[in-house]
């Protein structure tokens, strides 16, 4: 295999992976603001990371700079710090919910009614799914390369 069909075989995984984040970031927006996720501050979050994500893919499509994708890739990892704290909200809205119900829930009753509770404690996951899509799409990239450039 020749180096131009390694190379293209890596920007083609490169567009897969920006496609992915994408269309993935801009569905989640569209879900969370659908279920009014925007009611207190800590529910904006998840949608400013979304936004800001967009708005740097959008960048580096524009300006094709080192920095813009150093900055992604931290946004990235803000993604990835944002759904464990907000997998982390979940659960803990959905246990102080079962016992303000029932303040004598302990072990696994506890555990089982926490997970299945009005709060999907799951869903943040797809907010870490997305940051890693994204930490990927920046792996080995020749764009932070001040000299090199790739098509996206």
């Amino acid at each position: 295999m020749t180096d131009a069909v390694r190379r293209r075989g890596r920007v083609t995984l490169r567009q897969g992976l920006l496609l992915i984040f994408v269309l993935g970031s801009i569905g989640l927006g569209v879900e969370l603001l659908l279920l009014g996720h925007f009611q207190e501050w800590r529910q904006q979050v998840p949608l400013v990371l979304l936004v800001s994500g967009l708005v740097l893919v959008t960048m580096n499509l524009v300006c094709r700079r080192p920095v813009v994708l150093r900055i992604f890739r931290l946004a990235m990892l803000a993604y990835v710090l944002g759904g464990i704290v907000g997998f982390w909200f979940h659960i803990n809205g959905n246990m102080e919910f079962e016992l303000e119900m029932n303040s004598r829930l302990t072990g696994w009753d506890l555990v089982s009614r926490t997970a299945g509770g009005a709060l999907p404690v799951l869903a943040p996951g797809a907010l870490v799914q997305l940051g890693l899509i994204g930490v990927l799409y920046t792996y080995r990239h020749p764009g932070l390369d001040a000299g090199q450039r790739e098509m996206d």
